[in-house]
């Protein structure tokens, strides 16, 4: 990791970094205790990580990565990210949405505002994404 990724992240961790990780690893348990979330579990464990320590990476479609459609990119991705979306997309988006606003405020906040809007998308539709290194 570069030392201003690190430098970063560890900003990051302390501007509201570190709650939202635990509310996608929340979500992941959720997921995982219930069976039928099992599907979506792997992604919010991968995504939770991601949250804790976003800069240096970045997500992006699976498809577009590696040049083949899977089941995550095609219309078992599609239900799934409709379901992912009721059972618990929005209330992760919703908390990335607040946490921007309040770090808007700030001047020093705004790039860590962006980088929550953008982990909104995410939270969204995040089936058939993957994290790789920026």
């Amino acid at each position: 990791m570069q030392p201003v990724s690190m430098l970063l992240n560890i900003l990051w961790i302390l501007c509201g970094g570190a709650y939202m990780a635990f509310g996608w690893l929340i979500a992941a348990v959720v997921m995982a205790i219930t069976v039928i979330g099992l599907p979506w579990a792997r992604a919010a464990f991968n995504i939770a990580a991601y949250t804790l320590l976003p800069f240096g990476s970045r997500a992006v479609r699976r498809d577009e990565l590696t040049g083949m459609d899977d089941v995550g990119t095609g219309l078992l991705g599609f239900i799934g990210n409709i379901v992912w979306f009721l059972l618990a997309g929005w209330w992760l988006a919703l908390g990335h949405l607040i946490t921007a606003v309040v770090l808007a405020v700030t001047i020093i906040g705004i790039p860590f505002a962006w980088a929550h809007l953008k982990l909104a998308g995410l939270a969204l539709w995040p089936i058939g994404k993957t994290i790789v290194p920026a």
